[in-house]
């Protein structure tokens, strides 16, 4: 039984394909607090604070396990889309370019610790404009660090993928599973 500090239903589902048994919180710190522009650097802080918040709530009675990703293209962070022409704008950057997407995950046992970083790049075709247009005018892309997800709209359009996907879907499964076994 692990304790997963991350209200993502992704990283939820992922830890249940597994058959890790976890109890699922989430954490109170704020992104919007941090100023760095670089992707590894925001995500590690951004990781180390949900830790940080997670570990002062709940201890590490049962181990915990918390993780945060970025979507990267052109050095600039993709965020959360604000709203539909935040969402055009993002996605027209990743439109025909390489798409970095970085996880940063950090587990704490009574006995380990594991902190990684792990990178996944995605070179996509140019997005149809059709398309594009009729996905935006879903709500999908609410809610999504770069307004996608890889295993959705994003999908249709890879030309190449360099790394794991789990890690481009918020945890490196592969990674963590050895920590997670012994713990």
């Amino acid at each position: 039984m692990i304790r997963l500090g991350s209200n993502s239903q992704t990283r939820a589902k992922m830890l249940t394909d597994a058959k890790i048994e976890f109890i699922q919180t989430g954490s109170n710190f704020d992104e919007e607090q941090i100023s760095s522009s670089d992707p590894k650097d925001f995500v590690y802080t951004a990781t180390m604070g949900k830790y940080l918040d997670c570990l002062e709530t709940y201890g590490i009675d049962i181990p915990l396990l918390v993780a945060d990703t970025v979507v990267t293209a052109n050095n600039q962070i993709l965020r959360k889309a604000t709203d539909i022409e935040d969402a055009k704008r993002i996605l027209d950057i990743q439109s025909d370019n390489k798409v970095s997407i970085i996880t940063c995950m950090i587990f704490k046992s009574k006995d380990d610790e594991l902190i990684d970083i792990s990178q996944t790049d995605y070179i996509f075709e140019k997005f149809d404009e059709d398309d594009l247009a009729e996905y935006l005018s879903g709500n999908e892309w609410k809610g999504k660090a770069g307004a996608c997800m890889v295993e959705g709209f994003c999908k249709k359009y890879i030309k190449e993928v360099i790394g794991l996907e789990s890690t481009a879907m918020g945890l490196t499964i592969e990674k963590i599973l050895p920590y997670i076994k012994r713990g």
